[in-house]
């Protein structure tokens, strides 16, 4: 996984550059960086899900045509879920602190924050191996079930565990 802060750093404008000589202005310039970082992390991770929630509405296409229709709407839930978490990360504010916020961000927090939605890459690989499962018991009416239940165990994790996000920030984990 290539490194989406040393990507935004390396590419500070020659503004910010010299302006990160004037004192205490290089941290807020790393802050920034940091923000835009989990900006760009959390997109990839977005669009990473929209693939596997296309192929598991593509799975839901499948299940009609062979004539599965007892499983479409189990299937729904999976994909309902993946929606969740697709829309709950694109929407997720960025890590930034004002002046008059309430609570206040700091690097260190900015970079657990980073950590935690990096988690979500390797959570995209177990949905997209849970969905081949899916695909795999297609024809069998005894797997099928226990692959769709998997699948939505999963998705619906990880909007539980986006939920928990915010104690990233507060500090309450």
């Amino acid at each position: 996984m290539s490194d989406f802060f040393e990507k935004v750093s390396s590419q500070v404008d020659p503004f910010k550059k010299l302006a990160s000589a004037i004192p205490g202005f290089k941290g807020y310039v790393e802050r920034q960086n940091r923000r835009d970082a989990d900006k760009l992390l959390r997109d990839t991770v977005a669009r990473r899900f929209e693939e596997r929630w296309t192929r598991a509405s593509n799975l839901q296409a499948e299940m009609v045509s062979a004539g599965q229709l007892m499983y479409v709407d189990d299937m729904e839930k999976a994909s309902l879920a993946l929606r969740t978490f697709i829309d709950k990360i694109k929407t997720a504010a960025r890590g930034y602190s004002g002046m008059f916020d309430a609570v206040k961000i700091n690097e260190d927090e900015l970079e657990r924050l980073y950590k935690f939605d990096a988690a979500f890459l390797d959570l995209a690989n177990d949905v997209s191996n849970a969905l081949d499962n899916v695909e795999a018991s297609m024809g069998d009416e005894s797997a099928l079930p226990a692959a769709i239940r998997h699948i939505t165990s999963i998705a619906r994790n990880a909007v539980e565990l986006f939920e928990r996000r915010s104690e990233i920030v507060t500090g309450d984990q």
